[in-house]
């Protein structure tokens, strides 16, 4: 790890940041224009901003964006102790592992954020995926913050169709 990899801040740290920023902003457009339009909103807006991420951290690859770079870059989402995680297959085609604790999840439990801490962290991760590397697809069925045990990601590099 570089000196500027240990000074860069976590994703988790930023996310705290911002949920900060958004709890109130939430809380208001819940009692303005109700849950279901506040989450639809804010999911919108976290779910664009993950793609232009993703696009942000392309951009800045010295060569092409690809599953390989990504895995890379799984540092700044485990900092902080973040995540517990099991690596079940990591080669050029797929990258699969489950998430066996998460301190986001916790993290906007401890805030008063559960009910869209899917929007803030969750939703994100297939956005980033396609804003970072779009021939490259995320398959995940539960997280811990729905309340499952586990969060199971499964990236593969999408196959080209040779019609």
């Amino acid at each position: 790890m570089s000196c500027n990899q240990k000074q860069e801040l976590g994703i988790l740290a930023r996310r705290k940041i911002e949920a900060e920023i958004i709890k109130p902003i939430y809380d208001i457009l819940v009692r303005e224009i109700g849950k279901d339009r506040a989450q639809g909103i804010i999911g919108e807006a976290i779910e664009n901003a993950a793609i232009q991420a993703g696009q942000q951290f392309a951009a800045s690859e010295p060569v092409k964006a690809d599953l390989r770079g990504f895995v890379a870059l799984q540092y700044l989402w485990e900092k902080d102790n973040a995540l517990e995680v099991k690596v079940i297959d990591d080669d050029a085609e797929q990258y699969n592992y489950d998430v066996t604790r998460c301190r986001y999840a916790e993290m906007y439990h401890e805030m008063g954020l559960g009910e869209i801490g899917h929007l803030l962290s969750c939703a994100r991760d297939d956005k980033f995926i396609v804003g970072y590397a779009p021939e490259v697809a995320l398959t995940r069925t539960t997280t811990i913050m729905s309340g499952a045990p586990r969060c199971d990601f499964r990236y593969r590099v999408k196959k080209e169709d040779k019609a």
